[in-house]
């Protein structure tokens, strides 16, 4: 089997590469025909009166270059462009030989209302903006936004949704410049009908107030969707309902009205075929987003680790009924104010299975742990948030956005464990409340062209009460939890967290001229935290035996007060821009619990620099240094005992103080539409000169952890490359990944300094032909070693991957893709080699509403997926439980 699929990849890809040798090139410059001045970024259009060829296209480079890809003997319209300039067209009859000319364009002498375009301009690159004319570029068996942005130059779009454009990643998604739903992109590429579109509009250094652009630094990248002119007031969606054998469904509505003052999106979903509507990724961008978690690390930890955010990590499951719900509506209410609001919903169950070979690594007594897990989980949650944009002039903007968030979840599960130490059953069962609610203020205002004035204000506040049971045959942590002999043991635990958050910025953004500024920032940050712990055994008979009086039971109060002043310098140099930064902050927290109280206070200075070095409107090189600290929650200072599962028991610490970290960046990127060059580097180092550190006792597989602040340097440094390059209708791709780690582990009194290297890299090859068959093929090679004083480990992922997509007979389309995973534990000698595939057949009339469509999904019915993870003291070998193989069919209509 696999090797008839390789000798058909390899006639495909012969088949391709004659295909190429019956091309010809038309290349040259495009100059000014007065000056000879080169014209950068001019449009280069070739329409072949044969519609059995391709349409062809190209940008001129920085040097007005331009490499235009034929077919041999075949007449073409072509036309040259550039904005303030008459454009030329011409019939080309091209031979089997190459044509070099240079074409000279005369500047347009009329005003611009006076000039007829006859067509639109395929891609218009400005500063830091793409413009796609999408109709230049598609088919029109195009279903949704993922299959148009694929058949884009420069952008990238993978499974989950995530799109990126030379590189870097977009951060929000617009629809007629109004954000859509969150500006998830997910949410967008999965649901946007492809027939709606008419431009996509890339916008770098995005930033939602105008005249704070070139102020304020953003990273942000935007994408804004342009709808056709049939599309701007009226109703347009998708109905698709599927069912399959074994009781298998699936329901995706989608619905959208777009009017001048009036957006309204519906997108339902209901399944039971293992598609998950809202995940951890998702859960992430409502809190910000990875470009806002990334320049606060230990916001990403908190958040990854919350309660919440564990019931959305499970993606493996071997059932799973998924019902999700989402309506956004924006509505202008004048030509200065705009409101715009949404509610998410989702409820889900899902089950899971593991199984989990955990090899301790005692020095005295090394023993291995059979571990058995099942879990029903039971997830809800609702999201509403209602923003508010008012512009009373162009240099003046206030808005208010308020988000109210509310979880339900719970979990029964059990847990069989069978050691030397310990051989038992543990049921589990978890409940999770939360309530969430934010309120954000901020007023920007214009004041002259030297001076702009920034104000923000931000109220947070949440609670969380998780309420846990494990009910057990045997006691576990014996003779260390007091529990009272009994015929079955069952243990609660109740936790209340609740925080409040008041942040307050001031700034002054101070033009000196085009090529000095300076910044200058006041603001204060009030933190108040609650967490309350408490564990107690209930009896058979109804008694409560409460563990407080044997060092069990937290009640924290906790406030943390910064105050802040900042001075940033911002000035260019040629093609380079600095900005040196110094960041005050005067810190003052105190810690109250019932037999102790704790205050201090702290002076901090923090330095940043960032350097910046623009070689051309495509190619940059950026540095970055920064100085932080981090100040733990109130869950880290509890002084007596707490259970977080049931083979583990923390102790917090009191008396910690701040970690102090070094973070430095470098990246460079470049990106080349006449090329078809993509190139995006980057190295990060980060180094920790003092940190909270765990340490942690070991007794069977019974574990005590409890924190201290550790002054010894760690050092982690990881690095990145992603390239691309087009090559007529090939497109080569390598990412590679890369992280080097050392650092302190304390096990048993013993402190250790361990090594972690991890790579991961990724090449694959695209086709993108008209006629043909297209195929995406890639390798995936990811090896992991960990190294401590006592051990060495070492593992390998090895992932083959192909994927398929055929329009034939111009209303059917096949999709397939197949992955071939190739997992090493090379320390215990596991191997383990498993196939993954899915496939569908697409039938739509063309002109007609209704769609057909015969889906299989895990076609090969592959049981379980395998992985690993250690630490100093324990490898781990896993195996979760996937659903089985689906199949399905599907009738979709379009409104």
């Amino acid at each position: 089997m696999r090797l008839r699929f390789l000798l058909i990849s390899a006639f495909y890809f012969l088949g391709v590469f004659t295909s190429f040798s019956q091309s010809m090139n038309l290349s040259g410059k495009v100059l000014d025909s007065i000056s000879n001045k080169h014209l950068v970024y001019a449009n280069i259009l070739a329409v072949p009166e044969d519609d059995n060829h391709d349409i062809a296209f190209a940008i001129t480079s920085q040097n007005g270059d331009y490499v235009l890809s034929l077919s041999q003997n075949t007449l073409y319209n072509v036309t040259i462009s550039y904005l303030g300039y008459f454009p030329k067209n011409f019939k080309l009859s091209t031979t089997k030989e190459n044509i070099k000319k240079d074409y000279f364009l005369n500047k347009s002498t009329t005003e611009l209302d006076e000039v007829i375009i006859h067509y639109k301009v395929p891609i218009e690159v400005k500063e830091d903006t793409i413009i796609y004319d999408v109709d230049a570029f598609i088919s029109g068996e195009e279903r949704k936004l993922r299959d148009v942005l694929k058949k884009l130059p420069g952008v990238e779009v993978d499974r989950e949704g995530n799109i990126e454009v030379r590189g870097k990643k977009i951060t929000k998604i617009l629809v007629e410049d109004k954000t859509f739903f969150t500006g998830n992109s997910k949410l967008a590429v999965d649901n946007i009908p492809a027939d709606a579109i008419d431009r996509i509009e890339v916008l770098d250094n995005y930033n939602s107030v105008g005249f704070l652009k070139g102020l304020q630094d953003s990273d942000q990248m935007a994408m804004n969707i342009q709808l056709k002119k049939d599309k701007k007031k009226f109703i347009f969606g998708e109905l698709e309902t599927g069912l399959g054998l074994e009781n298998r469904y699936t329901i995706h509505p989608t619905l959208f009205y777009y009017s001048p003052n009036t957006n309204i999106n519906i997108i339902g979903d209901l399944n039971n075929i293992g598609e998950k509507s809202f995940t951890f990724r998702d859960y992430i961008e409502f809190e910000g987003g990875f470009s806002k978690i990334l320049t606060d690390i230990g916001s990403y930890a908190n958040l990854a680790n919350d309660d919440f955010a564990k019931y959305l990590r499970n993606n493996d499951f071997k059932d799973n009924v998924d019902k999700f719900g989402a309506f956004n509506i924006r509505q202008s209410i004048n030509e200065k104010t705009d409101l715009n609001g949404y509610v998410i919903s989702n409820s889900s169950k899902t089950e899971t299975e593991t199984s989990q070979i955990n090899n301790y690594l005692n020095n005295d007594n090394p023993f291995i742990e059979n571990r058995k897990q099942q879990k029903e989980l039971n997830n809800f949650f609702i999201i509403g948030k209602v923003s508010l944009e008012y512009n009373p002039t162009k240099t003046e903007n206030l808005s208010s956005h308020s988000l109210l968030k509310l979880t339900n979840n719970d979990i029964a599960g059990n847990i069989n464990t069978n050691s030397p130490f310990n051989n038992s059953l543990i049921e589990t069962n978890e409940d999770l409340k939360s309530r969430n609610f934010k309120q954000s203020l901020a007023y920007n205002k214009k004041l002259s062209n030297t001076q702009t004035l920034s104000m923000e204000a931000f109220f947070e506040n949440s609670k969380n009460t998780p309420l846990t049971n494990w009910f057990t045959n045997g006691v576990f942590f014996e003779n260390f939890i007091p529990v009272l002999e009994d015929i079955e043991y069952d243990i609660s635990q109740k936790k209340q967290f609740s925080n409040s958050t008041f942040h307050l910025l001031g700034k002054d953004y101070w033009v000196l001229n085009k090529f000095n500024h300076i910044y200058t920032s006041i603001g204060t940050q009030l933190i108040r935290e609650d967490f309350i712990t408490n564990e107690n055994q209930i009896i058979t008979d109804g008694e409560i035996n409460n563990f407080t009086e044997n060092g069990f039971g937290n009640e924290v109060r906790y406030s943390l007060n910064d105050f802040f002043l900042g001075l940033e310098y911002k000035f260019l140099k040629d093609i380079f821009t600095f900005k040196p930064a110094v960041f005050y902050h005067l810190y003052r927290w105190n810690n109250s619990q019932p037999d102790n109280n704790f205050s201090s206070a702290t002076n901090v200075v923090l330095p940043e620099l960032k350097v910046e070095a623009k070689f051309n409107s495509s190619e940059k090189l950026s540095f970055n240094y920064k100085q932080k600290v981090r100040f733990p929650n109130s869950n880290r200072l509890i002084n007596n005992f707490t259970l977080t599962s049931f083979d583990r028991i923390f102790r917090g610490n009191q008396s910690l103080s701040n970690e102090r970290f070094h973070t430095y960046s470098l990246v460079y990127t470049k990106f080349s539409l006449f090329r078809g060059l993509t190139i995006n580097a980057n190295i990060f180092y980060n180094k920790k000169t003092q940190s909270i550190k765990n340490t942690t006792e070991i007794e069977g597989i019974n574990k005590f952890t409890t924190l201290i602040i550790f002054n010894s340097p760690e050092d982690n440094i990881s690095g990145g490359l992603n390239f691309s390059k087009k090559i007529k209708k090939i497109k080569l791709s390598l990412r590679a990944r890369g992280n080097y780690s050392e650092f302190f582990q304390i096990v048993n009194s013993i402190t250790s300094k361990n090594i972690s290297k991890g790579f991961s890299g990724t090449g694959k090859i695209e086709t993108s032909f008209k006629k043909l068959p297209n195929f995406e093929i890639g390798y995936t090679l990811e090896p992991t070693s960990y190294r401590s004083p006592t051990s060495k480990s070492n593992f390998k992922n090895e992932i083959f991957f192909a994927n398929l997509r055929y329009d034939f007979f111009n209303d059917f389309q096949l999709k397939a893709d197949y992955t071939r995973t190739r997992f090493e534990n090379k320390d215990i000698g596991v191997k383990n080699v498993f196939d993954f595939a899915n496939t569908s057949l697409f039938y739509q009339k063309e002109g007609s509403r209704w769609g057909f469509e015969v889906s299989a999904t895990n076609l090969f019915n592959t049981e379980f997926k395998r992985e690993s993870s250690l630490n100093d003291f324990l490898i781990s070998d896993r195996r979760t439980l996937i659903l089985p193989r689906i199949l399905l069919f599907k009738i979709s209509y379009k409104l």
